[in-house]
């Protein structure tokens, strides 16, 4: 891997990742496929016309089905996706908190049962790292434990202690497994995970351990999980002066596009969320003038694009009203148009920001981007 910066402005960075699946330009959003596919219809062949540089999977989904071995039978996420530019893999860390009612925290790993059939799983850190090379993905995170932003400090410094002990024992299992004659991928990158909730100290302390490790990229997870969006900004100021400034930094899970100006002003390279494809499956959409809501009777007889000079699929073809029209049939179409319209409005949302980062004038841009989208249609 090489991590180049090409600018600075503030703390905000440009930048590009070589890796063994393409360069990819930061800051950039990767797109949530969470079993391998993105909700709502999109091909391989959208994300490439809406130009998606980095899909993001998830390991623990994916052990659970298809299973990571029939995976790595197949040859690998990247083959059996057909998606030949780099791919992201989540640990399976957050979902030791999305699924609290199922699993069991120990030192040796997580204890579950699957949201599918209820069967027992374990999974620590050899076994996620495991599970991600059979993957083959570009990019694996650490195992981890994310806890909640309302945890007492007692409970954090205790998660945040035994996610840095996960974190030494994934990256001996990464150097295994990496030198092993039938991994499919053996440049696969590793990212480890900052945690503390919305303790600045715990945060500081923890990125100050884990940047000693000298990892491929490194994440600030455990956000956009109840804390107010100030809380969040808060932390991420207070931890990326912390975390090495020649590698790349991943805010998890977030978020709305101001989120993304904000995170983006403050240091970080990578993003991811859900927000883009699961609004997209309810109507609702993203415009540079704020946020739309194609269901409302308003739209009926709109005939313009969701956005006038959009370039995506939906805007060059169809009109609002007739868009609207397949949503209340149920007519999966309406659902496909819109997510790819949000994913294009976030790919370029991107893109855009790396423009302004090349031309000195972020700044200007965040602000005026940011007026524009308070206001709404």
């Amino acid at each position: 891997m090489e991590y180049k910066i090409l600018k600075t402005e503030g703390n905000a960075k440009r930048a590009q990742m070589t890796t063994v699946h393409g360069v990819i330009e930061t800051p950039v959003f990767m797109n949530v496929g969470t079993v391998a596919a993105i909700k709502g219809a999109v091909s391989t062949e959208d994300l490439e016309r809406i130009e998606t540089q980095v899909q993001l999977s998830n390991t623990y989904h994916l052990h659970v089905r298809p299973g990571d071995e029939i995976v790595k039978t197949l040859g690998g996420l990247h083959r059996f996706m057909s998606w030949d530019r780099p791919i992201l893999t989540d640990s399976g860390g957050f979902q030791v908190f999305s699924l609290a009612g199922l699993r069991k925290i120990k030192e040796e790993g997580v204890y579950f049962h699957s949201h599918i059939d209820g069967r027992k799983i374990f999974m620590g850190p050899e076994e996620s790292m495991q599970i991600q090379s059979n993957l083959a993905s570009t990019i694996a995170m650490a195992f981890d434990e994310c806890p909640a932003s309302t945890a007492e400090r007692e409970y954090v410094e205790a998660s945040v202690s035994r996610t840095t002990r996960w974190l030494e024992r994934c990256k001996r299992k990464m150097a295994e497994l990496n030198q092993r004659e039938d991994t499919i991928n053996k440049e696969q990158l590793l990212f480890g995970i900052n945690q503390g909730a919305i303790f600045p100290d715990i945060r500081i302390e923890h990125a100050k351990r884990i940047s000693e490790l000298e990892l491929d990229g490194y994440a600030i997870g455990g956000l956009a999980v109840g804390e107010s969006h100030e809380e969040m900004y808060r932390i991420i100021e207070e931890t990326v002066p912390y975390l090495p400034k020649n590698k790349p930094t991943y805010l998890m899970g977030v978020g709305t596009p101001a989120n993304i100006l904000e995170a983006v002003d403050r240091g970080i390279d990578f993003f991811d969320c859900v927000y883009p494809t699961r609004n997209g499956r309810h109507a609702h959409l993203y415009t540079n003038t704020g946020k739309i809501n194609l269901m409302n009777a308003q739209y009926e007889t709109d005939s313009r694009p969701i956005e006038e000079g959009c370039g995506c699929p939906a805007c060059r073809r169809y009109s609002r009203a007739y868009i609207r029209h397949l949503l209340k049939a149920k007519e999966m179409l309406g659902m496909r148009l819109c997510v790819l319209h949000n994913l294009y409005f976030y790919n370029h949302l991107m893109k855009e920001i790396r423009d302004a980062l090349d031309h000195g004038r972020f700044r200007e841009y965040k602000k005026d981007k940011l007026a524009k989208m308070t206001g709404g249609r």
